[in-house]
């Protein structure tokens, strides 16, 4: 027990990419596509208020995991002001504040919003999980950050699957406007929040081991081309995102014309 909810150097870590970390995260990936897909089709043909409930019951677990995991950390610090370093202000913790408005907002800003959960959910579910060697460097598998860290990874991914099993996705052309300034928003709260706390949020200041570490050395590190770099790689795999889906979904009714 003392190792789950302990300090490091409670428990050894098995290490980023052990067979614990792989199977660790590739349960949670299992266990978020059954939930997704049995939901999912489940609740396809039935009204939206059904439909959303489950993004709802989503955002309070996210949520709840999260505040969790934040209060845990500043009880285990002896630095009062280490929440400053847990803001979601990383491409994967923005869902925590995605997923909400996708759940309880309406209109349009609800449209781009679920729009935006589908783009980067599983995205964050992947690279949160399987990417995340700082923290199965430093902490056993089986101890209560990895463990929070993939269940809220692992819940955005689900949130991402199962709008679109669901079919709660928009992807209206005239909302990506709004999609991309929910991106551009987080990003700007990032720079404000790395200039102000002194940190690396949307690893805006330093590539920290991420696959960012090539544009950074394109520019060696440059404070301003750098995080301009990083922006346009989200960008640039939204505009791919949103080509392949609409390639698919006209695909898709050329075979159904054709029938």
């Amino acid at each position: 027990m003392g190792a789950f909810f302990g300090k490091p150097e409670y428990g050894t870590p098995e290490g980023a990419y052990s067979w614990q970390h792989l199977l660790h995260v590739s349960l949670l990936m299992v266990l978020m596509v059954v939930f997704a897909v049995l939901l999912g089709r489940k609740n396809r043909n039935k009204d939206e208020k059904t439909k959303n409930q489950v993004l709802v019951w989503t955002a309070f677990l996210i949520n709840g995991f999260e505040l969790f995991r934040v209060a845990f950390n500043i009880g285990a610090s002896d630095d009062g002001l280490s929440w400053q370093k847990d803001l979601p202000l990383f491409l994967c913790s923005i869902q925590f504040i995605a997923i909400p408005i996708a759940a309880f907002t309406k209109g349009r800003v609800k449209e781009a919003a679920l729009d935006f959960v589908f783009i980067f959910g599983i995205l964050s579910a992947v690279a949160g999980n399987f990417g995340a060697s700082q923290i199965y460097n430093s902490r056993p598998v089986l101890s209560i950050l990895p463990i929070f860290s993939g269940t809220t990874h692992t819940l955005s991914g689900f949130a991402s699957l199962y709008i679109v099993i669901s079919q709660m996705q928009s992807m209206k052309k005239k909302n990506i406007p709004i999609t991309v300034g929910i991106l551009l928003g987080f990003c700007m709260l990032a720079m404000i929040a790395n200039a102000a706390f002194d940190y690396n949020y949307m690893f805006f200041v330093y590539h920290d081991g991420t696959p960012y570490s090539i544009v950074y050395d394109w520019v060696n590190g440059h404070p301003v081309f750098y995080p301009m770099l990083v922006i346009l790689l989200f960008i640039v795999y939204m505009a791919i995102f949103y080509g392949i889906y609409y390639l698919c979904k006209n695909r898709t009714k050329k075979s159904k014309a054709t029938k």
